[in-house]
């Protein structure tokens, strides 16, 4: 949880013209962002180049945020989904034709480089069985509809609650959480599908 009283010293600072205090926000919330972007562009390029965009709206409209009506957190989280809507409308088109192994190739070339490094502690399989996983998972995400992508996104890898998704999505709670199910249920069906495929 954010210390309310922090955030606002900190947003202060920034309007105040204090580099130290934009660069802690930067620090503090650049994480989070690139998860949520990667999480649904689906690319490493993507989400660093989303990322520096979300960073740049939220640098321009610092000084529109009320610690009133929210933690800086939903409102940074607010101005990425606005960002992450704008950015699949213009290139849904794109993504219509791409192919699904343009998608993997992407992706590999994209792993950070602690992913690379073979894990000398675990047997040998361990670590291709967890990128498998993964890979699963986010090909999945992706094959979900936005409005159920982001609902599991937020809940499932951001961690926020209902309350905070649904001030986010600007809607009700009860569509928050049956978006939340129904994408879990679709979700849970493209990975047996895919499952049973490799097997």
């Amino acid at each position: 949880m954010e210390d309310a009283y922090d955030v606002a010293l900190l947003v202060r600072r920034c309007l105040a013209g204090d580099a130290g205090a934009w660069e802690e926000i930067v620090e503090r919330y650049n994480r989070r962002i690139y998860n949520l972007c990667y999480r649904f562009a689906g690319s490493a390029e993507d989400a660093r180049d989303l990322t520096q965009e979300v960073f740049i709206r939220m640098y321009r409209t610092l000084k529109s945020y009320d610690l009133e009506r929210g933690a800086l957190s939903t409102w940074i989280t607010t101005i990425t989904r606005n960002l992450l809507v704008d950015h699949f409308r213009k290139s849904k088109q794109q993504r219509l034709t791409e192919s699904l192994d343009t998608v993997a190739s992407e992706h590999e070339d994209a792993k950070p480089l602690s992913e690379k490094i073979e894990d000398k502690s675990s047997p040998p399989d361990a670590g291709v069985q967890g990128r498998e996983t993964r890979e699963f998972v986010h090909r999945a995400l992706q094959r979900l509809s936005p409005e159920l992508r982001e609902a599991v996104i937020l809940r499932d890898l951001q961690d926020m609650d209902y309350r905070e998704i649904a001030v986010v999505l600007k809607v009700p709670e009860g569509t928050v959480k049956s978006r939340i199910n129904r994408g879990r249920a679709e979700l849970a069906r493209l990975l047996q599908r895919t499952y049973r495929q490799v097997m």
